[in-house]
């Protein structure tokens, strides 16, 4: 019987440790999930602004200890990144969509647009894109999907071979080109106040004794509805050059975007957290890469129409509607704060159960010590006597370590101190009525 109790207590003892185990496992499992940063692959293409730009963004992101951090993935071209986004084999890429547009992918941010800017010597009289007939352009590139935007443009205002040459340049040849008539004007896919543009422009004006026309894409926005990867854009006026000041009014032309895009499917917490540091890290970013300056939001106007999709997370962040720790998990903590109301219930019934148990077996020891007295007032011989003592000797050794480890009250350990000394009085009595008897006999 007192087997079973101290059985009982270690299980006690065991059922707790596994509890305080469960509790430590549970606390670190939390602080894991909610306490270290959420990892995310990005693509990029080869070296240019756009791959520069997410890996200073990477750096600046471990550097400040955000729970973002990135993990570049370099691809050969913009098409390679693009396709790993769209196999799931990142969750975020650079992305070009004239290239390739990934099917389940969303724009986060706008890394960088580059527009159409075409030039002329003014001498030429070339005004309008269709002035360009029969004439020889000249084209820099700076990526392999340059001369495929251009020359979509083109086939819109039906400028394709044989109605217009194109003479592929490099940049350091614009000037002679222009001075032996090889050319009669200049495009290039470029943004309008990168340091590399504003290169190319002076070389035209040195060619062009300083007076250039900046040739206009009048027709920008039926192009950009014909070709969605293709945006409408502004040339500012003096953002070409300021002496002389090209254009001397606004210019009107068409764009190609460097986007950075994440899986549409993607959690929209993690997605607009990874907007929202980037646009609150752009001057620290800007200190290794320049170009995040020309970053620029999606237009979340059109957020539900656009053709090329913003991703929802980035509309959370652009429009302040970001998820809070209670919308994101509140039910969850409701759900948990129930949970744990019913495993506390459970635990205490467990312990109202262990606690009956203890207190039936200290009944069963009172009404064995009550079973003794009666015994040992009927017992016939010393050794049933004996017996009894040893007995009660026990019964005494469990009585003790009871009281060391305060499994009863007072009242009940005083109610077995009494039942152990009654009936040790009881025994002592009978043998010494029993002895006598014994002696008699064998005289």
């Amino acid at each position: 019987m007192w087997r079973f109790l101290r059985i009982r207590k270690d299980r006690v003892i065991l059922l707790s440790a596994m509890g305080l185990a469960v509790c430590a496992g549970l606390a670190a499992l939390g602080y894991w999930y909610f306490g270290s940063p959420t990892r995310l692959s990005v693509a990029v293409g080869p070296d240019g602004p756009a791959a520069r730009l997410i890996t200073a963004y990477a750096e600046a992101l471990a550097e400040r200890r955000r729970d973002i951090r990135l993990r570049v993935v370099a691809f050969d071209d913009v098409r390679s990144s693009a396709a790993a986004l769209e196999q799931n084999k990142t969750i975020l890429a650079v992305v070009r969509p004239d290239v390739l547009l990934p099917v389940n992918g969303s724009t986060v941010a706008i890394l960088r647009e580059e527009a159409l800017i075409v030039v002329a010597p003014t001498a030429n009289k070339i005004t309008d894109l269709a002035g360009l007939a029969n004439k020889r352009l000249g084209v820099v590139s700076h990526h392999d999907a340059d001369l495929p935007a251009i020359d979509s443009v083109l086939r819109h205002y039906d400028l394709a071979s044989p109605h217009l040459m194109l003479v592929p340049l490099e940049r350091g040849a614009i000037a002679e080109a222009f001075a032996s008539k090889r050319i009669d004007a200049l495009a290039l896919m470029a943004a309008p106040v990168a340091r590399e543009t504003a290169e190319i422009m002076s070389a035209v004006l040195a060619a062009s004794n300083g007076k250039v026309t900046v040739v206009p894409v009048d027709e920008s926005e039926a192009l950009a509805l014909k070709t969605p990867a293709l945006s409408t854009a502004t040339i500012p006026v003096g953002s070409l050059g300021g002496r002389p000041k090209l254009p001397e009014e606004e210019v009107k032309t068409v764009a190609v975007s460097y986007r950075l895009m994440a899986r549409t499917e993607a959690d929209r917490v993690v997605i607009s957290k990874v907007a929202q540091y980037l646009f609150q890290m752009r001057s620290r970013i800007a200190q290794a890469a320049p170009s995040v300056n020309l970053m620029k939001a999606p237009d979340i106007e059109t957020s539900t129409s656009a053709t090329l999709p913003n991703h929802q997370g980035a509309i959370d962040y652009f429009n302040r509607e970001q998820m809070t720790f209670m919308d994101r998990y509140g039910e969850w903590l409701w759900l948990a704060l129930f949970a744990s109301g019913g495993i506390g219930s459970g635990l205490a019934w467990i312990t109202q159960l262990f606690v009956r148990k203890r207190r039936e077996l200290v009944d069963k020891v009172l009404d064995r010590l009550l079973c003794i007295l009666s015994e040992a007032r009927e017992a016939k011989t010393v050794n049933q006597l004996d017996e009894l003592s040893i007995e009660i000797d026990g019964l005494v050794t469990h009585a003790v370590r009871h009281a060391r480890l305060r499994t009863t009250n007072t009242r009940t350990m005083t109610a077995l101190l009494m039942a152990m000394d009654s009936a040790r009085a009881a025994v002592a009595e009978r043998r010494r009525v029993v002895k006598p008897s014994l002696l008699a006999k064998r005289q």
